[in-house]
């Protein structure tokens, strides 16, 4: 099979480059070419390339300069435990080709839902250690860089043809409950869907919920698949994918329950997150508000210090609202309430994202009370022989206070 815009000569070079350790483009881009071939799906192009390499990656980046032409520029940075390298190469009259050079692994769980055991292993064990079998496929490259072959043990390549998603193991989701995001993505930007025993593994563990951290336990010993790799998979969907389609599936497969019970039974975060955008909160930030115990959730995934703030001083101001008498107040009141704590401003556009009752007067607070200043400025006051001080402080806020009572009488 041939790498349609790869050039030659960088294909030639890899290819030496490995000598005799099996060299394969893996991930996305092989998914993406079978789909142009199979179903004529717009070919997305390759504008970097994953590579699994039988042997230390490094050591082949290290000889890729020595094999490229003799114009080509190579640089390249290694990262991990594992020894991944980020490669860029140069090559004359061609784009910059980013590589992402990994070598093969295979990994364990000891304990489900926390990060894997890993270590070297050779290309049939890397491909059996990813999601789903459409992503298990790989292009094993020719030594001559003259094409290459296709190596597909779990069936992806069949999986592709029926757009289908199918795990490659009874523990899947166990091991790692953020496949299931993986899964909403792919299907929301593909058009896939789950394989009956998929959806059946899924709706297993999410009802049976087999992992040691329980909700309501403490946050930071919620293992990793269900803090903050659960966090960068939904950072990934909302600001990559159709964010709409793709929590709509996760919400179907009950899998907003990962998050909360209650955001996996609300009919608002669609509606939040579109009004999060005008008001300029972040996405994931809005959805968490539509919870039940947003700020439970936001310290789990390791939110933002300041985004767990605003979610926490939300639950407040929700319970709180429960139990004063607020439809006696007016502008003056409300203003004082609404801005006795830090943050005000992020606090009353999420309760607004998230259509938060009484809306007619945070609504005016927004759009008018918080926007009314005294009539006289703290430099103006101290001219006036006031000292520096909180009497000052409170001199302004009686006049703001004043100014805005008298707009309740207009």
């Amino acid at each position: 099979m041939q790498l349609p815009g790869v050039p030659p000569a960088l294909l030639q070079a890899l290819g030496s480059a490995a000598g005799e350790g099996r060299l394969a483009l893996v991930g996305g881009a092989v998914r993406d070419l079978l789909l142009h071939h199979q179903h004529q799906d717009p070919w997305r192009g390759l504008p970097d390339l994953d590579l699994v390499f039988e042997g230390r990656a490094v050591e082949l980046v290290q000889r890729l300069p020595g094999c490229l032409p003799a114009a080509a520029a190579c640089s390249w940075r290694e990262h991990g435990s594992f020894g991944t390298v980020a490669v860029e190469v140069a090559l004359p009259g061609e784009p910059l080709w980013l590589l992402d050079v990994a070598s093969a692994r295979c990994e364990a769980y000891p304990v489900a839902a926390e990060n894997p055991r890993v270590r070297w292993g050779a290309l049939e064990q890397d491909l059996a250690r990813r999601d789903f079998s459409v992503n298990a496929i790989a292009l094993v490259l020719h030594r001559d860089g003259g094409g290459a072959e296709l190596l597909d043990p779990h069936g992806g390549r069949c999986d592709l043809r029926e757009r289908r998603l199918r795990v490659l193991h009874p523990a899947s989701f166990l091991d790692d409950p953020t496949r299931l995001v993986r899964a909403a993505r792919y299907a929301a930007r593909l058009g896939f869907s789950l394989e009956p025993s998929t959806l059946a593994q899924a709706r297993s563990v999410l009802t049976t919920w087999p992992w040691d951290w329980k909700p309501g336990a403490a946050a930071a010993l919620a293992p990793a698949a269900l803090g903050t790799r659960l966090r960068m998979e939904l950072e990934l969907l909302l600001e990559r994918e159709p964010w709409h389609a793709a929590l709509t599936q996760l919400q179907s497969w009950g899998a907003l329950a990962l998050l909360d019970q209650g955001l996996q039974r609300s009919d608002r975060w669609a509606w939040a997150i579109r009004r999060a955008d005008r008001l300029r909160l972040p996405r994931l930030c809005a959805l968490l508000a539509c919870g039940a115990d947003p700020a439970a959730v936001a310290a789990r995934l390791q939110l933002p210090h300041r985004q767990q703030r605003w979610l926490q001083a939300l639950m407040e101001q929700r319970r709180a609202l429960a139990s004063v008498d607020w439809p006696a107040w007016g502008a003056a009141q409300w203003t004082e309430w609404l801005e006795r704590g830090h943050d005000a401003t992020a606090v009353v556009a999420l309760a607004l994202a998230c259509g938060d009752q009484p809306r007619r007067p945070l609504l005016h607070w927004w759009l008018r009370w918080r926007h009314v200043q005294a009539p006289v400025t703290a430099r103006e006051l101290l001219a006036q022989g006031m000292r520096p001080g909180p009497a000052l402080g409170e001199r302004l806020r009686h006049l703001r206070a004043q100014r805005l009572l008298a707009l309740e009488g207009r």
